[in-house]
């Protein structure tokens, strides 16, 4: 699978499926989750009441991921998944391994080829970048899919720096 690191809006990918870097409600936020929401429009929060409605009452569990339609977007699904909180105290690096896991899972399911990613769980819940794109690559050069291309999508020009930087360091 090709891993690609582009710096961007996530929102404005064209890949088969983007990944929303959602919390527990499914129901909007702020960051990326809440700019999927406002940018892909009412579609996908209906998608999303009714998960809640269904099998997710309680909230979709950390490291797990679903697809709703990707409503006014681009794409043609965006596929939640929830990131752990940073805890300096305690291990969740497989939890964030999961999010990226479990949502080339999904895109497997739905037949996406292409799949874009925002950096899990970087910004409100405060992992540090540099391990956020550590994570992230390992999950992605180890996950078992037929994704053939993934793109790592970096909010700014510091954090795409860092995750080049990441990637030359090499695993």
């Amino acid at each position: 699978m090709l891993i690609e690191l582009a710096q961007g809006d996530i929102t404005a990918e064209t890949t088969d499926a983007i990944v929303n870097a959602a919390n527990s409600s499914l129901l909007g936020g702020g960051g990326v989750d809440g700019a999927i929401h406002r940018r892909g429009g009412p579609e996908i929060l209906a998608e999303c009441r009714a998960l809640r409605a269904g099998h997710y009452g309680r909230g979709l569990p950390t490291g797990k991921a679903v697809a709703t339609t990707a409503g006014r977007l681009a794409a043609r699904w965006v596929i939640h998944t929830v990131g752990p909180v940073y805890s300096a105290t305690e291990d969740r690096s497989p939890l964030l391994r999961d999010c990226y896991v479990n949502s080339l899972a999904v895109a497997d399911e739905l037949g996406a080829e292409t799949v874009a990613f925002p950096l899990i769980s970087s910004g409100v819940y405060r992992w540090p970048v540099d391990d956020a794109v550590r994570q992230a690559l390992t999950a992605l050069r180890g996950a078992d899919t037929r994704v053939q291309t993934t793109r790592l999508v970096l909010f700014d020009e510091k954090t795409r720096r860092v995750a080049e930087e990441v990637r030359s360091a090499g695993p």
